[in-house]
């Protein structure tokens, strides 16, 4: 009997039905054309966890890759090295998550836990991405300000009401794919470094042999690269992505069918393990380009990543500040919708209300109103005096606490056989996020230690 994967028969040419039409599925590739047709495959797998990755590069990262390089040379390369398996691990638990119980984490905590502890952690989690957004729209309208000139305010008003209109007026699929190729924007960085003059020994070496210093600063660097990559927005995005994918291929959620899990589980860890990649090696190229520009030439203080990339101008030329500035624009597009649309599926989960990208406004007001909410709130921050790149600082702190105890309650989901039934993580995959748990949770508790003593 033919075998069915995503609710399709081997043979079939699949359509993808939404409420604003159907759309066929791209034909098979013919056996001639073999590697491209394994490339097409490929690409065609990457999604949730591509997107999710290069959106943990966004503006708000990029001022925090930006300040290590340039305070610390290439003395902190070593801890995106180490991110990288804590990354992975946990942004799997996460789209298990999604995938396996059909449901998002708000959705299982509503479902599993008591309703105070989902009302804290949403609540945590609108504080900090509001904040997000507000420094990553500023960022954006920063950027602009510096390429053509005008009020930076007003470019950052603009920014965030077009992002709205993409997220609320596009079908999934297509807003997805507008998704995927954003993240193109991050090669930006990959051109900045090729004409920075990197000492390639010295930068490698720094990799696998830590640099290590003794001091309230250093400590707290190594805080914030954990903080900024793996952050609590990040989870719910990519579980709710997941419920998206399984929506449009029309399946069922694999805890009810645990024979078809095999080939999904795959796809997720490819899909996730190349966006964390893509993502760690973009923040290696941005620290690299940073070290060897800015503190090569005595600039060791940058507060916001339009500020690194106005720092470069007269240093590495207009080209690298063109490519910065664009890119803080480029990444901040991908992740200004990632941010507000993690808060509208923890919003509606929360609820009980369904809330999804391909659903028309008018039959999820509560999601889609969340999303322009956020994103107004956000960009509001600095037109009522409020100054984003400070308040991140306290996003930061949010994000710590947060990050620690909900990766204790996905680790338990991810245990729990009444939400998995018998998908539960295998030993190797609890063992590497708990460790990114308890590697979180330490780093959280010191920058908690730092912020209660004073010291920077």
């Amino acid at each position: 009997m033919p075998v069915r994967r995503n609710g399709y028969q081997r043979g079939d040419q699949p359509t993808v039905t939404s409420n604003r039409g159907v759309i066929p599925s791209p034909s098979p590739v013919g056996d001639d054309d073999a590697p491209r047709s394994r490339l097409a495959r490929f690409l065609r797998i990457l999604g949730p966890g591509l997107i999710t990755g290069a959106a943990d590069d966004d503006p708000s990262g990029i001022g925090t890759y930006s300040q290590i390089g340039a305070q610390f040379g290439y003395g902190l390369s070593w801890t995106i090295v180490l991110s990288f398996p804590l990354m992975v691990a946990i942004q799997e638990v996460a789209a298990q998550i999604g995938r396996v119980t059909g449901a998002g984490i708000a959705r299982n905590l509503r479902r599993h836990y008591p309703r105070p502890l989902l009302q804290g952690v949403v609540a945590l989690l609108l504080i900090a991405n509001i904040v997000n957004l507000g420094a990553d729209l500023s960022a954006m309208g920063a950027a602009l300000a510096l390429m053509v000139g005008g009020q930076g305010p007003i470019y950052t008003l603009l920014f965030g009401i077009v992002c709205i209109v993409l997220e609320v007026g596009l079908s999934y699929r297509r807003y997805a794919a507008i998704l995927k190729w954003t993240t193109i924007s991050l090669f930006t960085y990959v051109a900045v470094v090729a004409v920075a003059r990197v000492p390639w020994p010295h930068a490698l070496r720094s990799l696998v042999i830590p640099e290590i210093q003794f001091n309230a600063a250093y400590a707290t660097a190594l805080v914030a690269v954990l903080g900024t990559t793996i952050s609590p927005y990040l989870f719910f995005w990519q579980a709710s992505q997941e419920i998206e994918e399984e929506h449009r291929h029309h399946a069922k959620p694999l805890c009810l069918t645990p024979t078809t899990a095999g080939p999904e589980l795959k796809r997720i860890r490819v899909d996730t393990l190349t966006g964390m990649a893509f993502s760690n090696l973009i923040a290696l190229a941005i620290i690299f380009a940073t070290a060897a520009t800015l503190g090569a030439s005595g600039i060791h203080d940058i507060a916001t990543s339009s500020q690194a990339a106005e720092a470069l101008r007269p240093i590495a030329g207009q080209f690298a500040f063109a490519m910065f500035a664009l890119g803080i624009i480029g990444t901040g597009l991908l992740a200004v919708p990632v941010l507000a649309g993690s808060a509208a599926y923890a919003v509606t989960e929360m609820a009980g209300m369904a809330g999804s990208l391909d659903a028309k406004p008018l039959s999820a007001r509560l999601f889609y109103g969340t999303i322009a909410a956020t994103t107004l709130a956000g960009a509001s921050l600095s037109q009522i005096g409020i100054d984003p790149t400070r308040a991140l600082y306290w996003a930061a702190v949010v994000n710590g606490v947060l990050a620690g105890p909900l990766m204790v309650v996905m680790m338990l989901i991810v245990g729990n056989p009444r939400a998995m039934g018998r998908l539960a993580l295998t030993r190797a995959k609890t063992f590497w996020g708990w460790a990114a748990t308890i590697v979180m949770i330490a780093a959280s508790l010191l920058f908690l230690a730092f912020v209660a003593t004073g010291r920077s």
